[in-house]
């Protein structure tokens, strides 16, 4: 079992991350944060469920729960006896999953309940606040919520912009994407720079949304970039520090990068084919976990046996 534990625990994600670096703006931003985001979830899933079947395995082979099923202790133990450490470090690694993910998720409830006490039924709310701030709210309906200091420094069309950025955001549901890839990444480290380049890939579908809608990518980069300073050096609101997908822009280097993408567009030769590398990373993964499942049942069954 233990070569399971190796390629979904240790080799797989970090090889996800691999990835993401090399398709870094090689495919449409909409389309990849989909792909990506997925993709992650997927592995960081696979990952778990072989840490929980070496948890069980750890159990079964303690001589006392043994006893009460009627397996032999010493035959579950051997098929890790080169790694006896193994099953116990993915206890503690699962406890560590669990708290994890349990901390995130009540970490994204909290900052959206934030976002929403902010609300006044409209789609816009502007809020008499010197503070640079934009961001969207998701929710049924969901609204975009403006401080009066960012309105003061964006000419109309700018503004319009930024609404649009934000509304790109609500109607393509980017909340749910962001959630996704940050409880992949609470599930496993080293997703953590996956579920920040998913963040950044959302501010990019936004960025060309707004495009379209404005029908000047200069007027977005401009936009972009009179937030992003206004915002450089501020000190964060409770929701702008926990959920990056809520703001126009996001600072420490990735505005340039969005600036420069939308003054020189790309276009996206064999992208259908280059979205598969991260999903075909996933399912190899599940392959693996499925195979560690078969494994300890057939482990199980020989030690009833003996």
């Amino acid at each position: 079992m233990f070569d399971h534990f190796v390629w979904s625990v240790l080799v797989v994600p970090p090889l996800i991350l691999l990835v993401v670096r090399l398709l870094a703006d090689r495919l449409p931003p909409a389309g990849a944060a989909r792909a990506v985001a997925w993709s992650a979830a997927v592995v960081a899933a696979a990952s778990t469920v072989n840490l929980l079947l070496f948890a069980l395995k750890a159990l079964a082979q303690v001589p006392a729960v043994a006893g009460v099923f009627g397996w032999s202790a010493t035959v579950v133990m051997a098929d890790t006896a080169a790694e006896p450490w193994a099953p116990w470090l993915s206890v503690a690694l699962l406890a560590a999953v669990v708290v994890s993910v349990t901390r995130r998720w009540r970490h994204h409830r909290d900052v959206l309940a934030l976002g929403r006490s902010a609300g006044d039924g409209t789609a816009l709310v502007v809020l008499p606040d010197a503070e640079a701030k934009a961001f969207a709210v998701p929710g049924r309906p969901g609204y975009v919520v403006v401080t009066t200091g960012m309105r003061s420094l964006l000419t109309d069309r700018q503004f319009d912009a930024l609404l649009a950025h934000e509304q790109a955001h609500l109607a393509g549901r980017h909340h749910l994407l962001a959630r996704l890839a940050g409880t992949a990444a609470a599930a496993h480290p080293a997703l953590w720079w996956v579920a920040k380049h998913v963040d950044y890939l959302l501010e990019r579908a936004a960025d060309e949304h707004a495009a379209v809608e404005v029908g000047s990518r200069r007027t977005v980069a401009h936009a972009i970039g009179a937030a992003a300073l206004a915002t450089s050096g501020a000190g964060a609101t409770p929701a702008g520090s926990g959920w990056s997908v809520l703001h126009v822009a996001i600072p420490q280097g990735i505005v340039p990068r969005r600036v420069s993408l939308l003054l020189t567009p790309r276009t996206w030769p064999a992208a259908g084919l280059l979205s598969l590398l991260p999903a075909a990373l996933a399912a190899f993964s599940v392959v693996w976990s499925v195979e560690a499942a078969i494994d300890l049942v057939e482990l199980l069954m020989a030690a009833s046996r003996r």
